[in-house]
């Protein structure tokens, strides 16, 4: 195990463990719901649209609240932060069991943003306490992502079963809690270590210890804004695109299925199967990923997949069983991919965690649309095709700006009128393309 040098290595492991618990919770809370919408709907009175919102809600706040996530994090430390986060997601998974249609969508809407404030900070931690290893720790946290994202998943109708809807709601206000006093600790001591200096100083308390972000090479943390980096954009569009493509076939898929004459629990199995091969390849792809100088070949290799299962459910859709394994390949290593860039297209753990919450506000946002459009699409025409062609255009801007995200080189912050641009450093550089 390798973290800075200013962290010690007791309180390396305390964060690591932290890590594990946070990305256990970082799914649960919007896989878990789908299996009892039935139950909900009955339960709360639910009209259809109500129903489409509420299971449309947690990506939109996932969404939205990624781009407050640095800003807190700058404000009051990455570690308050995310034990915040978790109490916020903790209180919404409670609040959703109260039988008031308020409490549904608004415990709905607290959990979404715990989860779109953890998932933008886990970079910026790997970054900082871990920064020689990246990729293992992302590819560890992917991992994880699913496995919990998977777990609530396929215990919903059995909890439901054994204590109603709401014991399968809240159930997952454990684990939420217990990750929460895990990272209470860290929050405690960075308030404690973290000095106040005279107003006239720039301080950045965006770190697990309270130390400056780059402690590797004593680096400042860059100010300004990505909104004007290129490739800020870039990464962000390709991050949206595969969220969109998972998103988009992980809801459809099963009803494509049916209509080829599979029965509903081959073709939730089939569904099931694109989870289940993305979980070693959440593991396995961040790794490699952040071995290669050039992510091109992968970021290639994912969408060219991705376009060859389309192409098949298009034109022989008889064939599930293969495109299924074919889009469980895709997703499973695209997602892993658009991850792991947001540390190595960053030069420091500030901007990691400003590039996650760019990436992953917009991305988010972007993917909400794919379920949406596709389903309109149908439902007009009366035929998929015109759902999988869709599909089949947005394959063109996630290649191109994969492919421009994926080149080796680092974003730089454009200054803004209130701040100055960071002091160049000496180092030693390799072949790479800035914005």
């Amino acid at each position: 195990m390798t973290f800075s040098s200013r962290i010690s290595r007791l309180t390396a492991v305390w964060i690591f463990i932290g890590l594990v618990l946070l990305a256990l919770n970082l799914r649960a809370a919007i896989t878990g719901v789908p299996p009892v919408l039935g139950e909900l709907q009955d339960a709360f009175g639910l009209t259809g649209i109500e129903v489409s919102v509420l299971a449309t809600l947690p990506e939109l706040c996932v969404g939205t609240f990624s781009a407050l996530a640095p800003l807190l994090a700058r404000r009051f430390g990455i570690t308050a932060t995310i034990t915040t986060a978790l109490l916020v997601l903790t209180a919404g998974l409670l609040l959703r069991v109260i039988p008031a249609q308020a409490a549904l969508f608004t415990g709905t809407a607290l959990a979404g943003a715990g989860m779109a404030t953890g998932n933008v900070l886990v970079p910026a931690v790997i970054k900082h306490v871990f920064p020689h290893r990246v990729g293992a720790l992302t590819g560890l946290s992917m991992m994880l992502l699913s496995v919990g994202g998977a777990a609530a998943a396929g215990l919903a109708v059995p909890l439901e079963h054994t204590g109603g809807w709401r014991l399968a709601l809240a159930i997952w206000a454990i684990p939420s809690l217990i990750a929460a006093l895990v990272w209470l600790p860290l929050a405690l001591r960075d308030r404690r270590k973290t000095p106040h200096p005279p107003t006239h100083q720039h301080t950045h308390p965006t770190t697990p210890t309270g130390a400056r972000a780059d402690t590797r090479a004593g680096a400042r943390p860059r100010e300004g804004t990505l909104l004007s980096s290129p490739l800020a954009w870039c990464v962000m569009i390709f991050m949206g695109m595969t969220s969109l493509m998972f998103y988009t076939l992980t809801s459809w898929l099963p009803e494509m299925m049916q209509d080829q004459g599979v029965s509903p629990s081959t073709a939730g199995t089939m569904n099931s199967l694109i989870i289940i091969i993305g979980i070693p390849l959440g593991f396995l792809v961040p790794v490699l990923t952040a071995r290669l100088h050039d992510q091109r070949p992968l970021v290639l290799a994912s969408v060219t997949l991705t376009a060859t299962g389309l192409i098949g459910l298009l034109l022989a859709p008889q064939a599930g069983w293969l495109w299924t394994t074919v889009f469980g390949i895709a997703t499973g290593s695209a997602f892993p991919i658009a991850l792991t860039l947001l540390n190595l297209r960053s030069p420091d753990a500030t901007t990691t965690a400003r590039l996650s919450g760019m990436a992953q506000c917009g991305g988010y946002l972007l993917a909400a649309t794919g379920p949406l459009t596709f389903g309109i699409l149908h439902t007009l025409t009366h035929t998929w095709k015109p759902s999988i062609t869709f599909l089949l255009l947005l394959v063109i801007p996630e290649l191109l700006c994969g492919l421009h995200a994926a080149r080796p080189g680092h974003v730089h912050p454009t200054p803004t009128p209130h701040t100055q641009p960071p002091t160049p450093t000496t180092t030693t550089t390799t072949t790479t393309h800035t914005d």
